[in-house]
């Protein structure tokens, strides 16, 4: 894939906001509103919808593949990275083949994305601990997840419709 600079330079930008929105969500507990551990919003995940319908799912790609790598080295835990990939390439791969479908919104995109997240996390639970107990906690978090997507696809569809008129969106 062959990247002009303007593209480059869009998937500089959009990484450094996906890497703020990643850490931004940190800053609130959301275990407050909803008392389930380990459960996220998932605001970078507006990003990478942004990025797969506005430029294509390569550059999709690499944004989230530079969002994981550069988030774990930042955050100086390199043993969380095989939970962030796992979580985001799922997420993605679905979120790709959801795209695709005719009269499938980004609402459904985006929970669809979410519930792989959590498929693709406890996948990597599984094979981190060994054991598949936590196969338990799935059920949990695809509930949660729709909430957590269907909230991520609002944020992105107010995206959209903000961003209609200008030449970032494809189509």
């Amino acid at each position: 894939m062959k990247l002009t600079t303007k593209q480059l330079t869009l998937c500089a930008l959009l990484t450094a906001m996906a890497l703020a929105l990643s850490y931004l969500e940190n800053l609130f507990p959301l275990s407050l509103a909803i008392p389930v551990p380990g459960v996220k919003l998932g605001l970078a995940n507006i990003v990478t919808l942004f990025a797969l319908y506005a430029l294509g799912p390569g550059e999709a790609l690499l944004i989230l593949l530079a969002r994981c790598f550069l988030g774990a080295l930042f955050a100086g835990n390199m043993n969380a990275l095989i939970f962030s990939l796992l979580g985001a390439l799922s997420a993605l791969g679905t979120m790709v083949l959801l795209s695709r479908r005719r009269g499938l919104s980004v609402y459904g995109v985006s929970v669809g994305g979410a519930a792989a997240h959590n498929c693709g996390q406890i996948a990597a639970a599984v094979w981190t601990l060994g054991s598949a107990a936590p196969l338990y906690y799935l059920p949990v978090l695809l509930a949660v997840s729709l909430l957590t997507g269907g909230l991520t696809g609002l944020a992105s569809a107010c995206l959209f419709q903000g961003l209609r008129r200008t030449d970032l969106m494809k189509g």
